[in-house]
This record gives structure tokens, C-alpha cells and sequence, in this order.
């Protein structure tokens, strides 16, 4: 019976739901044993997993094609980039700040911007083409549209009429929710989002199917309850609070990760995320 559905970002393209599961399973216990919640049995907890759509097919060398600044596209990779540098050089003093980078030419400000990301925390130890295929993969998703569908159906899949609450992380956030916008008939669930996009101006929000209203995202149907959690120094999670964005029923909560602060298993060992799984769990109790 699953009644916990996680739901991966990005750069997970050779790994697998168990695999991923291995990681993601003892940190979410962590989490809702601080929160003084009920034990999750392994099967009632699924991963939505879809990072093999992203594996690159079998051909002489390492698999990750070969990439440099100058495969960075103009539009929403070098954005992309740019943004994660900004906020990165802003919550990190390792990493130099942009300056006056969006003046300079593509292929120069893309590579200071690697040059930058490469001493933060959440991009230690990626080698330059593997940050340019992991933007590749967020730039993809939104404008390939057989792409998009393939991985929100993914996580449909992942649904059963027993579950009670989605754990998203990253891009897992924006799969999530446009899938479940899609799904109105969808019985009540709970949403738990971490190091969420779905806020970022432009590049995320804008992008969102269905598209925005008047600057305000429409309300994921089938959701009752809505907790976003967002470490300040998350450079993926942009704009920290989503409630402006997508209402006040949204609960915001602001964590502390340590030095790694994108990275989903201090999120689910947060008491406050462990409280906000529990609360779910609680509040489905009495389906049928």
C-alpha cells in the first residue's frame, strides 16, 4: 500500500527508484520519528522515478556528451546558470560573485559562471559537462512536450487511490504539480515540496502548465493541504516562499541544510518536514 510518493529532481539519470530510494527512505523515517509520527513500513513508501528519460543512449565514451560553455543555449540554460551563480556567490563566500557577467558574451560569462558554481556546495565535485547537462535536463523538460508528459506520467503511475501524501524535491516539484492540476478527480492528497523552483520568475513560473493568471498559479485540485520548505541558501529554490504565488493556503517554512543545501536528505530530516509528512498521514486516516 503506497501511501508516500516521492518524486526526484534533476541529475538523477543514472541511478534508479531503488536506488534512490535507498537514500531517501532512512531520512524520511529520521524526519517523521522527530516529528513523533507513525513508522513507514519500505512498501508503503514509492519513488516516481523518471531520471532515465535523461540517460543519454550507448555510444563510444562516458555517456554524457561532450559539453562546454559554448553548448550552453542562449535563453533559459544561460539564465539558468546565471541565476544559480547569483544566488550561489550570495549565500557562499567561496564562490566569486557575477559582477557585471550578463554584459559579457555567451560562451565568456557561462564559463566564469561554471568556473563560480564549481567551488558551491551543491555543485562540488560535477565535472563542467555534467552542470550543463543538468540544466539541459530543467531547459528540456519545458520545451519538449512529448518529454514533459512522459515524466508526469510517470508519477501518475506512482499514484494510488491509498496514497496519502507527495514528497517532491527540485524539479520533482514542477512534475508534481502539473500533474496534479491535471488530475482534479484525484482524491485528497497532501503535498510536501522542498527546494522548490515552481516561484522562480521567468524561468519556472511563467512556464507552468496550466500558465499563471494574474501573476497567481492556479491551485493544485485534488491538494488539501500544501507544505513548501526552503533552505535560505538553496540556490535552486530561488524564490524561497510560494504562498504569493500560489495562495495562502500555501504553509512556507524556512530550514537549515548545512553546507549542502539543495540536498534532499537534510530537507527530509527536518523535523518540520517530518511534522508535515505526519499531518498528512493523520489527517487521511480515516479513508476508506
Amino acid at each position: 500500500m503506497t501511501r508516500v510518493v516521492l518524486v526526484h529532481g534533476i541529475a538523477q539519470q543514472f541511478r534508479g527508484a531503488r536506488t534512490l530510494l535507498a537514500d531517501w527512505y532512512p531520512a524520511l523515517s529520521d524526519g517523521v520519528a522527530l516529528a513523533g509520527g507513525p513508522g513507514l513500513d519500505p512498501g508503503e513508501v514509492a519513488m516516481a522515478f523518471y531520471g532515465d528519460v535523461f540517460r543519454p543512449a550507448g555510444h563510444r565514451g562516458l555517456g554524457i556528451p561532450e559539453l562546454d560553455a559554448g553548448d550552453v543555449e542562449e535563453g533559459l540554460e544561460r539564465e539558468l546558470l546565471l541565476q544559480w551563480w547569483e544566488t550561489a556567490a550570495s549565500a557562499e563566500s567561496r564562490v566569486p560573485g557575477p559582477e557585471a557577467a550578463a554584459r559579457m558574451r555567451t560562451p565568456d560569462v557561462v564559463q566564469r559562471a561554471l568556473n563560480a558554481l564549481s567551488h558551491s556546495a551543491f555543485f562540488a565535485g560535477l565535472s563542467e559537462r555534467l552542470m550543463i547537462y543538468s540544466v539541459r535536463q530543467v531547459r528540456r523538460y519545458f520545451t519538449e512536450p512529448e518529454l514533459r508528459e512522459q515524466i508526469r506520467e510517470r508519477f501518475a503511475s506512482a499514484v494510488t487511490e491509498r496514497t496519502e501524501v507527495i514528497v517532491a524535491h527540485s524539479l520533482g516539484t514542477v512534475v508534481a504539480y502539473e500533474t496534479l492540476c491535471g488530475r482534479p478527480d484525484w482524491p485528497d492528497l497532501k503535498l510536501v515540496t522542498l527546494g522548490s523552483p515552481l516561484a522562480v520568475p521567468r524561468l519556472v513560473f511563467d512556464r507552468l502548465l496550466p500558465k499563471p493568471a494574474q501573476g497567481r498559479g492556479r491551485w493544485p485540485a485534488p491538494v488539501s493541504r500544501w507544505s513548501n520548505i526552503a533552505d535560505r541558501g538553496d540556490v535552486v529554490a530561488l524564490a524561497k516562499e510560494l504562498a504569493p504565488h500560489f495562495g495562502d493556503r500555501v504553509s512556507d517554512v524556512l530550514v537549515h541544510n548545512g553546507a549542502k543545501a539543495h540536498d534532499v536528505r537534510p530537507y527530509l530530516t527536518a523535523a518540520v518536514t517530518g511534522r508535515a509528512i505526519t499531518d498528512g498521514l493523520r489527517g487521511a486516516a480515516g479513508r476508506p
